[in-house]
Protein backbone atom coordinates (compact mmCIF):
# COMPACT_ATOMS: atom_id res chain seq x y z
CA UNK A 1 0.00 0.00 0.00
CA UNK A 2 0.92 3.44 -0.85
CA UNK A 3 1.36 5.76 2.55
CA UNK A 4 2.64 8.87 2.56
CA UNK A 5 5.72 10.68 4.64
CA UNK A 6 7.71 13.56 4.31
CA UNK A 7 11.33 13.78 4.96
CA UNK A 8 11.14 16.19 7.53
CA UNK A 9 8.49 14.10 9.58
CA UNK A 10 11.26 11.97 9.06
CA UNK A 11 14.10 13.68 10.18
CA UNK A 12 12.50 15.77 13.15
CA UNK A 13 11.01 12.27 13.93
CA UNK A 14 14.88 10.65 13.76
CA UNK A 15 16.30 14.06 16.33
CA UNK A 16 13.60 13.62 18.62
CA UNK A 17 13.59 9.99 18.79
CA UNK A 18 17.65 10.30 19.50
CA UNK A 19 17.73 12.49 22.31
CA UNK A 20 14.44 10.96 24.27
CA UNK A 21 16.81 7.45 23.67
CA UNK A 22 19.39 9.01 25.73
CA UNK A 23 17.73 10.01 28.05
CA UNK A 24 14.29 7.66 28.01
CA UNK A 25 15.64 5.86 31.30
CA UNK A 26 13.81 2.74 30.04
CA UNK A 27 15.38 -0.68 30.83
CA UNK A 28 16.97 -0.48 26.91
CA UNK A 29 18.57 -3.99 27.39
CA UNK A 30 16.66 -7.21 26.87
CA UNK A 31 16.94 -10.38 29.23
CA UNK A 32 14.04 -12.67 29.96
CA UNK A 33 12.67 -12.01 33.35
CA UNK A 34 9.40 -12.47 33.90
CA UNK A 35 6.73 -10.87 36.10
CA UNK A 36 5.50 -12.38 39.00
CA UNK A 37 1.58 -12.73 38.57
CA UNK A 38 -0.46 -11.28 35.81
CA UNK A 39 0.91 -9.20 33.21
CA UNK A 40 -0.60 -6.69 31.60
CA UNK A 41 1.03 -5.51 27.61
CA UNK A 42 -0.22 -2.32 25.87
CA UNK A 43 -0.38 -3.00 22.01
CA UNK A 44 -0.88 0.14 19.68
CA UNK A 45 -3.46 0.24 16.93
CA UNK A 46 -5.26 2.23 14.89
CA UNK A 47 -9.24 2.26 13.60
CA UNK A 48 -10.16 -0.07 15.82
CA UNK A 49 -13.80 -0.84 14.81
CA UNK A 50 -12.94 -1.55 11.11
CA UNK A 51 -9.22 -2.72 11.63
CA UNK A 52 -9.83 -5.89 14.15
CA UNK A 53 -6.29 -7.52 13.76
CA UNK A 54 -5.12 -5.89 16.75
CA UNK A 55 -7.66 -6.94 19.07
CA UNK A 56 -7.86 -10.97 17.55
CA UNK A 57 -3.86 -10.94 18.13
CA UNK A 58 -4.43 -9.72 21.54
CA UNK A 59 -7.29 -11.95 22.79
CA UNK A 60 -6.19 -14.90 20.69
CA UNK A 61 -2.74 -14.60 23.01
CA UNK A 62 -4.48 -14.14 25.84
CA UNK A 63 -6.21 -17.45 25.19
CA UNK A 64 -2.39 -19.20 25.36
CA UNK A 65 -1.25 -17.10 28.15
CA UNK A 66 -4.08 -16.56 30.08
CA UNK A 67 -1.63 -14.60 32.81
CA UNK A 68 -1.14 -12.05 30.01
CA UNK A 69 -3.41 -9.25 28.75
CA UNK A 70 -2.71 -7.30 26.40
CA UNK A 71 -4.35 -4.15 26.06
CA UNK A 72 -5.18 -2.20 22.69
CA UNK A 73 -4.35 1.23 22.52
CA UNK A 74 -5.97 3.74 19.53
CA UNK A 75 -3.90 5.85 17.26
CA UNK A 76 -5.12 7.89 14.34
CA UNK A 77 -4.70 6.30 11.48
CA UNK A 78 -3.91 9.31 9.67
CA UNK A 79 -1.01 10.53 11.96
CA UNK A 80 0.33 7.09 13.13
CA UNK A 81 3.43 7.58 13.31
CA UNK A 82 3.39 11.50 14.35
CA UNK A 83 1.94 10.52 17.40
CA UNK A 84 4.21 7.50 18.00
CA UNK A 85 7.02 9.81 17.92
CA UNK A 86 5.63 12.29 19.83
CA UNK A 87 4.83 9.37 22.81
CA UNK A 88 8.19 7.81 22.50
CA UNK A 89 9.67 11.01 23.11
CA UNK A 90 7.79 11.91 26.37
CA UNK A 91 8.07 8.26 27.80
CA UNK A 92 3.91 7.54 27.25
CA UNK A 93 4.24 5.03 24.46
CA UNK A 94 3.00 1.32 24.91
CA UNK A 95 5.01 -1.58 25.43
CA UNK A 96 4.78 -2.63 21.74
CA UNK A 97 4.01 -0.56 18.89
CA UNK A 98 2.98 -1.59 15.07
CA UNK A 99 5.81 -0.51 12.55
CA UNK A 100 2.92 0.91 9.98
CA UNK A 101 5.45 2.15 7.19
CA UNK A 102 8.11 -0.02 6.47
CA UNK A 103 10.08 3.34 5.48
CA UNK A 104 9.88 4.81 8.80
CA UNK A 105 11.07 1.80 10.33
CA UNK A 106 14.73 2.62 10.24
CA UNK A 107 13.61 6.12 11.83
CA UNK A 108 12.54 4.39 15.25
CA UNK A 109 15.35 1.64 14.70
CA UNK A 110 18.29 4.48 14.48
CA UNK A 111 16.65 6.57 17.18
CA UNK A 112 17.00 3.19 19.49
CA UNK A 113 13.50 3.18 19.74
CA UNK A 114 13.19 -0.52 19.10
CA UNK A 115 14.43 -3.09 21.44
CA UNK A 116 16.26 -5.50 19.90
CA UNK A 117 14.56 -9.18 19.14
CA UNK A 118 16.94 -11.12 17.32
CA UNK A 119 16.24 -14.12 19.66
CA UNK A 120 12.23 -14.32 18.68
CA UNK A 121 13.27 -13.86 15.51
CA UNK A 122 15.97 -16.71 15.32
CA UNK A 123 12.84 -18.93 16.95
CA UNK A 124 10.98 -18.30 14.13
CA UNK A 125 9.83 -20.96 11.38
CA UNK A 126 11.00 -20.77 7.65
CA UNK A 127 7.20 -19.52 6.38
CA UNK A 128 7.71 -16.55 8.45
CA UNK A 129 7.66 -13.58 5.58
CA UNK A 130 8.70 -10.47 5.82
CA UNK A 131 11.65 -10.82 8.71
CA UNK A 132 14.49 -9.80 6.67
CA UNK A 133 13.07 -6.48 5.93
CA UNK A 134 13.68 -5.29 9.74
CA UNK A 135 17.15 -6.69 9.90
CA UNK A 136 19.94 -3.68 10.99
CA UNK A 137 23.07 -4.47 11.66
CA UNK A 138 22.76 -8.12 11.83
CA UNK A 139 20.24 -7.82 13.74
CA UNK A 140 16.08 -7.79 14.11
CA UNK A 141 14.23 -4.92 15.48
CA UNK A 142 10.86 -5.98 14.79
CA UNK A 143 8.73 -9.35 13.82
CA UNK A 144 6.22 -9.21 10.84
CA UNK A 145 3.21 -10.40 12.23
CA UNK A 146 1.14 -9.61 8.59
CA UNK A 147 2.88 -10.24 4.91
CA UNK A 148 0.88 -9.18 1.95
CA UNK A 149 1.26 -9.46 -1.63
CA UNK A 150 0.27 -7.26 -4.36
CA UNK A 151 -1.66 -9.39 -6.88
CA UNK A 152 -4.04 -9.76 -10.04
CA UNK A 153 -7.89 -9.46 -8.90
CA UNK A 154 -10.17 -9.70 -12.28
CA UNK A 155 -13.85 -9.81 -12.77
CA UNK A 156 -14.64 -13.09 -13.92
CA UNK A 157 -18.28 -12.05 -15.33
CA UNK A 158 -16.65 -9.45 -17.24
CA UNK A 159 -14.27 -11.47 -18.68
CA UNK A 160 -16.78 -13.91 -20.01
CA UNK A 161 -18.60 -11.55 -21.33
CA UNK A 162 -15.89 -9.85 -23.48
CA UNK A 163 -14.39 -13.54 -24.39
CA UNK A 164 -11.56 -13.08 -22.74
CA UNK A 165 -9.75 -16.38 -21.15
CA UNK A 166 -8.91 -15.68 -17.24
CA UNK A 167 -5.62 -15.35 -16.35
CA UNK A 168 -3.61 -18.98 -15.96
CA UNK A 169 -0.55 -17.94 -14.08
CA UNK A 170 1.63 -17.66 -17.12
CA UNK A 171 1.22 -13.43 -18.11
CA UNK A 172 3.89 -11.48 -18.68
CA UNK A 173 2.96 -7.78 -18.46
CA UNK A 174 2.77 -7.95 -22.54
CA UNK A 175 -0.19 -10.20 -22.08
CA UNK A 176 -1.68 -8.16 -19.47
CA UNK A 177 -1.23 -5.11 -21.75
CA UNK A 178 -3.28 -6.73 -24.46
CA UNK A 179 -5.84 -8.45 -22.38
CA UNK A 180 -6.83 -5.04 -21.03
CA UNK A 181 -6.80 -3.56 -24.43
CA UNK A 182 -8.91 -6.34 -25.66
CA UNK A 183 -11.56 -5.70 -22.63
CA UNK A 184 -11.64 -2.46 -23.35
CA UNK A 185 -12.71 -2.81 -27.25
CA UNK A 186 -14.71 -5.30 -26.10
CA UNK A 187 -16.75 -3.60 -22.72
CA UNK A 188 -17.33 -0.40 -24.59
CA UNK A 189 -20.83 -0.32 -24.46
CA UNK A 190 -21.06 -1.45 -20.42
CA UNK A 191 -18.63 1.68 -19.38
CA UNK A 192 -15.93 -0.69 -18.36
CA UNK A 193 -12.14 -0.89 -19.02
CA UNK A 194 -9.61 -3.46 -19.18
CA UNK A 195 -7.82 -2.84 -16.22
CA UNK A 196 -7.43 -0.28 -12.84
CA UNK A 197 -4.26 1.65 -11.85
CA UNK A 198 -4.96 3.47 -9.06
CA UNK A 199 -2.68 6.62 -8.44
CA UNK A 200 -0.27 5.20 -5.75
CA UNK A 201 3.22 5.25 -7.15
CA UNK A 202 3.61 1.46 -5.91
CA UNK A 203 1.57 0.35 -9.12
CA UNK A 204 4.45 1.07 -11.38
CA UNK A 205 7.03 1.54 -8.90
CA UNK A 206 6.64 -1.66 -6.89
CA UNK A 207 6.63 -4.30 -9.45
CA UNK A 208 9.67 -2.48 -11.49
CA UNK A 209 11.82 -2.80 -8.42
CA UNK A 210 10.85 -5.92 -7.23
CA UNK A 211 10.61 -7.45 -10.81
CA UNK A 212 13.99 -5.83 -12.80
CA UNK A 213 17.23 -7.45 -11.90
CA UNK A 214 19.79 -5.46 -10.29
CA UNK A 215 17.09 -2.56 -9.67
CA UNK A 216 18.34 -0.66 -6.68
CA UNK A 217 15.99 2.11 -5.38
CA UNK A 218 19.38 3.40 -3.45
CA UNK A 219 21.31 3.64 -6.30
CA UNK A 220 19.82 6.94 -8.07
CA UNK A 221 19.68 5.21 -11.17
CA UNK A 222 15.66 5.14 -11.70
CA UNK A 223 16.26 3.78 -15.75
CA UNK A 224 14.71 0.47 -14.36
CA UNK A 225 11.03 2.16 -14.06
CA UNK A 226 11.35 3.29 -17.88
CA UNK A 227 9.58 0.55 -19.63
CA UNK A 228 7.20 -0.19 -16.72
CA UNK A 229 6.19 3.93 -17.33
CA UNK A 230 6.19 3.62 -21.34
CA UNK A 231 3.86 0.66 -20.63
CA UNK A 232 1.32 2.95 -18.12
CA UNK A 233 1.22 5.98 -20.09
CA UNK A 234 0.20 3.63 -23.54
CA UNK A 235 -2.53 2.06 -21.69
CA UNK A 236 -3.93 5.24 -20.57
CA UNK A 237 -3.33 6.55 -24.28
CA UNK A 238 -4.96 3.31 -25.46
CA UNK A 239 -8.31 4.28 -23.03
CA UNK A 240 -7.84 1.04 -21.43
CA UNK A 241 -7.57 2.44 -17.92
CA UNK A 242 -7.98 5.41 -16.66
CA UNK A 243 -5.38 8.62 -16.65
CA UNK A 244 -4.17 9.54 -13.61
CA UNK A 245 -5.57 12.96 -14.33
CA UNK A 246 -8.86 10.90 -14.44
CA UNK A 247 -8.38 9.47 -11.01
CA UNK A 248 -6.93 12.52 -9.61
CA UNK A 249 -9.29 15.00 -10.23
CA UNK A 250 -12.43 12.39 -9.42
CA UNK A 251 -10.85 10.95 -6.55
CA UNK A 252 -11.38 7.97 -8.18
CA UNK A 253 -10.91 4.61 -5.62
CA UNK A 254 -9.99 1.33 -6.37
CA UNK A 255 -12.64 0.08 -4.06
CA UNK A 256 -15.12 1.63 -6.31
CA UNK A 257 -13.39 1.24 -9.82
CA UNK A 258 -13.27 -2.86 -9.15
CA UNK A 259 -16.01 -3.24 -6.87
CA UNK A 260 -18.72 -1.67 -9.22
CA UNK A 261 -17.55 -3.65 -12.63
CA UNK A 262 -16.03 -0.13 -14.23
CA UNK A 263 -12.63 -1.98 -13.85
CA UNK A 264 -12.22 -6.42 -15.40
CA UNK A 265 -8.63 -6.17 -13.59
CA UNK A 266 -6.59 -4.15 -11.10
CA UNK A 267 -3.13 -4.99 -9.85
CA UNK A 268 -3.87 -4.28 -6.30
CA UNK A 269 -2.57 -5.71 -2.61
CA UNK A 270 -4.08 -9.03 -0.97
CA UNK A 271 -5.58 -6.79 1.92
CA UNK A 272 -8.33 -6.33 -1.20
CA UNK A 273 -9.82 -9.68 -0.52
CA UNK A 274 -11.13 -8.94 2.66
CA UNK A 275 -12.32 -5.20 1.84
CA UNK A 276 -14.63 -7.07 -1.47
CA UNK A 277 -15.63 -9.83 0.55
CA UNK A 278 -17.17 -7.05 2.90
CA UNK A 279 -18.55 -4.69 0.47
CA UNK A 280 -20.16 -7.18 -1.35
CA UNK A 281 -21.91 -8.46 1.35
CA UNK A 282 -23.06 -4.87 2.17
CA UNK A 283 -24.13 -3.80 -1.30
CA UNK A 284 -21.35 -1.55 -1.90
CA UNK A 285 -19.86 -3.56 -4.23
CA UNK A 286 -21.66 -5.51 -6.84
CA UNK A 287 -22.37 -9.33 -7.22
CA UNK A 288 -20.26 -10.66 -9.30
CA UNK A 289 -18.02 -13.59 -9.66
CA UNK A 290 -13.83 -12.97 -9.57
CA UNK A 291 -11.30 -14.20 -8.59
CA UNK A 292 -7.05 -13.24 -8.25
CA UNK A 293 -3.99 -14.68 -9.90
CA UNK A 294 -0.26 -14.21 -9.85
CA UNK A 295 0.72 -10.43 -10.47
CA UNK A 296 1.85 -10.47 -14.47
CA UNK A 297 6.15 -10.95 -14.57
CA UNK A 298 8.64 -9.22 -16.31
CA UNK A 299 9.41 -11.96 -18.48
CA UNK A 300 8.34 -15.79 -18.68
CA UNK A 301 11.24 -17.36 -16.38
CA UNK A 302 9.04 -16.58 -13.17
CA UNK A 303 6.05 -17.39 -15.05
CA UNK A 304 3.93 -20.66 -14.63
CA UNK A 305 2.85 -23.00 -12.38
CA UNK A 306 6.38 -24.76 -11.40
CA UNK A 307 7.92 -21.51 -10.75
CA UNK A 308 7.54 -18.93 -8.31
CA UNK A 309 6.52 -15.53 -9.53
CA UNK A 310 7.76 -11.77 -7.98
CA UNK A 311 5.72 -9.85 -6.37
CA UNK A 312 6.23 -6.72 -4.03
CA UNK A 313 4.49 -5.65 -0.61
CA UNK A 314 6.10 -4.21 2.47
CA UNK A 315 5.50 -6.76 5.77
CA UNK A 316 3.57 -4.76 9.13
CA UNK A 317 5.75 -5.62 12.21
CA UNK A 318 5.69 -4.93 15.81
CA UNK A 319 8.70 -3.73 17.59
CA UNK A 320 9.10 -3.28 21.38
CA UNK A 321 9.87 -0.16 23.10
CA UNK A 322 12.71 -0.36 25.06
CA UNK A 323 11.34 1.98 27.63
CA UNK A 324 9.29 -1.33 28.95
CA UNK A 325 9.65 -2.79 32.20
CA UNK A 326 12.24 -5.15 32.39
CA UNK A 327 9.77 -7.87 34.19
CA UNK A 328 7.73 -7.63 30.98
CA UNK A 329 10.11 -8.06 28.31
CA UNK A 330 9.27 -11.91 27.78
CA UNK A 331 6.12 -11.50 27.39
CA UNK A 332 6.34 -8.64 24.88
CA UNK A 333 8.96 -11.09 22.85
CA UNK A 334 6.61 -13.95 23.46
CA UNK A 335 3.71 -11.63 22.06
CA UNK A 336 5.10 -10.95 18.66
CA UNK A 337 6.46 -14.90 18.57
CA UNK A 338 2.61 -15.52 18.66
CA UNK A 339 1.45 -13.07 16.70
CA UNK A 340 4.15 -14.34 13.71
CA UNK A 341 3.77 -18.16 14.20
CA UNK A 342 0.90 -20.17 13.10
CA UNK A 343 -1.85 -19.77 15.43
CA UNK A 344 -1.70 -16.16 15.15
CA UNK A 345 -1.70 -16.37 12.03
CA UNK A 346 -4.66 -19.11 11.63
CA UNK A 347 -6.12 -16.56 13.98
CA UNK A 348 -5.55 -13.38 11.57
CA UNK A 349 -7.00 -15.22 8.42
CA UNK A 350 -9.84 -15.97 10.05
CA UNK A 351 -10.74 -12.65 9.59
CA UNK A 352 -9.33 -12.18 5.99
CA UNK A 353 -5.84 -10.57 6.89
CA UNK A 354 -2.94 -12.01 5.07
CA UNK A 355 -0.36 -13.46 7.73
CA UNK A 356 3.27 -13.61 8.20
CA UNK A 357 3.35 -17.44 7.64
CA UNK A 358 2.04 -19.27 4.85
CA UNK A 359 2.06 -22.78 5.41
CA UNK A 360 -0.73 -25.66 4.50
CA UNK A 361 -2.52 -25.46 7.67
CA UNK A 362 -2.71 -21.10 7.32
CA UNK A 363 -3.62 -21.66 3.73
CA UNK A 364 -6.44 -24.51 4.46
CA UNK A 365 -7.82 -21.90 7.07
CA UNK A 366 -7.83 -18.91 4.58
CA UNK A 367 -9.65 -20.21 2.09
CA UNK A 368 -12.26 -21.69 4.11
CA UNK A 369 -13.25 -18.10 4.94
CA UNK A 370 -17.28 -17.60 3.03
CA UNK A 371 -16.71 -15.38 -0.04
CA UNK A 372 -12.57 -16.10 -0.99
CA UNK A 373 -11.66 -17.64 -4.52
CA UNK A 374 -11.28 -20.99 -3.92
CA UNK A 375 -9.81 -22.51 -7.59
CA UNK A 376 -6.39 -23.49 -7.77
CA UNK A 377 -4.90 -20.40 -9.27
CA UNK A 378 -5.96 -18.20 -6.08
CA UNK A 379 -4.38 -20.72 -4.05
CA UNK A 380 -1.26 -20.48 -5.54
CA UNK A 381 -1.32 -17.07 -5.99
CA UNK A 382 -1.52 -17.04 -2.30
CA UNK A 383 0.63 -19.53 -1.15
CA UNK A 384 3.23 -19.29 -3.58
CA UNK A 385 5.41 -15.99 -4.47
CA UNK A 386 8.66 -14.05 -3.88
CA UNK A 387 7.72 -10.55 -2.17
CA UNK A 388 10.34 -7.86 -2.30
CA UNK A 389 10.01 -4.98 0.35
CA UNK A 390 8.87 -1.55 -1.20
CA UNK A 391 11.13 0.42 1.24
CA UNK A 392 14.45 -1.43 2.11
CA UNK A 393 15.78 0.05 5.56
CA UNK A 394 17.45 2.78 5.09
CA UNK A 395 18.14 6.66 6.04
CA UNK A 396 17.20 7.41 2.52
CA UNK A 397 13.80 5.48 1.72
CA UNK A 398 11.43 8.27 2.90
CA UNK A 399 13.51 10.90 0.68
CA UNK A 400 14.05 9.47 -2.66
CA UNK A 401 10.32 8.01 -2.12
CA UNK A 402 9.31 10.72 -2.37
CA UNK A 403 11.22 12.41 -4.81
CA UNK A 404 10.22 9.27 -6.75
CA UNK A 405 6.00 9.89 -5.81
CA UNK A 406 6.94 13.42 -7.97
CA UNK A 407 8.26 11.69 -10.89
CA UNK A 408 5.21 9.37 -11.11
CA UNK A 409 3.18 12.63 -11.18
CA UNK A 410 5.08 14.58 -13.54
CA UNK A 411 5.30 11.73 -15.95
CA UNK A 412 1.57 10.01 -15.86
CA UNK A 413 0.56 13.50 -16.02
CA UNK A 414 2.17 14.35 -19.32
CA UNK A 415 4.02 17.44 -17.81
CA UNK A 416 7.98 15.69 -18.66
CA UNK A 417 8.88 12.61 -20.57
CA UNK A 418 9.57 9.25 -18.97
CA UNK A 419 13.16 9.87 -19.66
CA UNK A 420 13.86 13.63 -18.32
CA UNK A 421 11.24 12.39 -15.00
CA UNK A 422 13.33 9.57 -14.06
CA UNK A 423 16.70 11.66 -14.82
CA UNK A 424 15.43 14.87 -12.55
CA UNK A 425 14.57 11.68 -9.98
CA UNK A 426 18.46 10.86 -9.61
CA UNK A 427 19.55 14.34 -9.26
CA UNK A 428 17.34 15.31 -6.85
CA UNK A 429 18.04 11.67 -4.94
CA UNK A 430 21.85 12.68 -4.97
CA UNK A 431 21.54 16.30 -3.67
CA UNK A 432 18.56 16.07 -1.75
CA UNK A 433 19.07 12.54 -0.40
CA UNK A 434 22.73 11.47 -0.65
CA UNK A 435 22.91 8.73 -2.84
CA UNK A 436 25.95 8.33 -5.29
Amino acid sequence: MQRSTTTALSLAAAAALALSACGSGGSGGGGDQTADGPVTLTLAGWSLASTPEFQTLADGFHEEHPDVTVEVLEYDATNYDTQMVADLSAGSAPDLYVQKNLKNFITYQAGGQLLDVSDVAEGLDDDVNGVGAYEVDGKTWAIPYRQDSWVLYYNQDLFDAAGVEYPDGSWTWDDYDAAAEHLTAALGDQGAKGTYQHSWQSTVQGFALAQTEGADLLSGDYSYLEPFYERALALQDAGAQESLGTVTTNSLTYQSQFGTQKAAMMPMGSWYVATLIAQQASGEADDFAWSFAPAPQLDDSTTGLDSTPVTFADPTGIGINPAIDEDKIQAAKDFLAYAAGEAGSTALTAIGITPATVNDAVTDAYFSLEGVPTDDLAKFAFSTHDVHPENPANASTAAIQNILNDAHTAILSGSTSVRDGLEEAGKRAASEAGVQ
